[in-house]
């Protein structure tokens, strides 16, 4: 009777190590599978194709206000009657005419609303402000 129990604790105090082996295998089987291989073995001259450059940036349209209402088009003075006529014309020649306003800080609201319509009158729906970074010291 002794012979029996002691055989039977005996089994149960052994290690299983099997789930262990085929878990490292497993793991051995996916890093082989995702490493690549190296490709340069073979030393050859490779076709040369020609570069494609960048597409130009896009021209910046500005629409300037100065603080006394005078406004500019590409550094022209114009009148709001001209900004408009340029403005068209400029939307005929590129129908996805983009268009940056910067006014002064000092420039009356009512003078930068004016060029926001006559920009909403010329259909330019590509519209943008010009600020500057307010400085961390100045506050």
């Amino acid at each position: 009777m002794k012979k029996c129990s002691k055989s039977g604790h005996h089994s149960l105090t052994e290690l299983n190590i099997t789930p262990l082996l085929d878990l490292a295998f497993v793991l051995l089987v996916i890093f082989i599978i995702t490493t690549t291989p190296v490709v340069n073995d073979l030393d050859i001259a490779l076709p040369s194709a020609s570069k494609h450059e960048k597409d130009p940036p896009r021209k910046a349209n500005y629409v300037t206000v100065e603080s006394n209402g005078n406004m500019f088009l590409y550094k022209i003075e114009v009148t709001t009657e001209e900004l408009h006529t340029e403005l068209v014309q400029l939307r005929m020649d590129d129908p996805d005419l983009s268009v940056i306003v910067r006014g002064d800080s000092k420039t009356k609201y009512q003078k930068i609303v004016n060029v926001l319509d006559v920009l909403q009158q010329a259909n330019v729906a590509k519209v943008d402000l010009a600020t500057e970074a307010r400085d961390a010291k100045k506050k």
